[in-house]
């Protein structure tokens, strides 16, 4: 094998566009760059944004900080099978995974997998479950229960429901 035996692989490489060779290759006259202006002219480049002297749009709209950040949930997951060490018949909470030093801290997005095998009858309450979680709590004898958590608040407080009082600003009395 040589150098000169070496191509790219079909499909790879493009012809690039000829443009001013003439009416018949349909990029001939002007070459795709239209009639007179900014964008016919050589070197031009506008920058990102730029809409022909308008103001831009990013300059039109007002500063706006701190947008409400949108909140999100980060699960904590257990499976069924780690419920096996906890005794049968007991109201199985987050606070009582904490109790029973199976989770770290009180949650309010526990959801229950259905990895390994429960033998256990318990009375499970948690945010969410799934098919295979509910199938095995069943068939243990067990019951399952979906917890509603509480509504969260978004983003920041605003403005003006902020009263300052001795320099540090609290929230207003509703």
């Amino acid at each position: 094998m040589n150098l000169t035996d070496l191509k790219p692989v079909e499909g790879s490489r493009r012809k690039l566009k000829r443009v001013g060779r003439g009416r018949s290759s349909g990029h001939g006259k002007t070459s795709t760059r239209g009639h007179n202006g900014q964008g016919q002219r050589s070197g031009e480049s506008t920058r990102f944004g730029f809409e022909g002297g308008q103001t831009p749009l990013f300059r039109r709209l007002p500063k706006i900080h701190n947008f409400l950040e949108v909140p999100r949930r980060k699960w904590v997951v257990i499976n069924v099978g780690v419920l096996n060490n906890l005794p049968a018949n007991t109201d199985v909470t987050p606070e009582s995974l904490v109790q029973h030093n199976i989770l770290r801290s009180v949650s309010d997005s526990l959801r229950v997998l259905g990895e390994g095998e429960l033998k256990v009858a318990l009375n499970v309450k948690a945010h969410h479950f799934s098919q295979g979680a509910i199938d095995k709590i069943q068939q243990a004898g067990g019951k399952f229960e979906v917890i509603q958590p509480a509504d969260r608040k978004r983003g920041r407080i605003p403005i003006g429901s902020r009263v300052k009082t001795n320099g540090k600003s609290t929230e207003k009395q509703k």
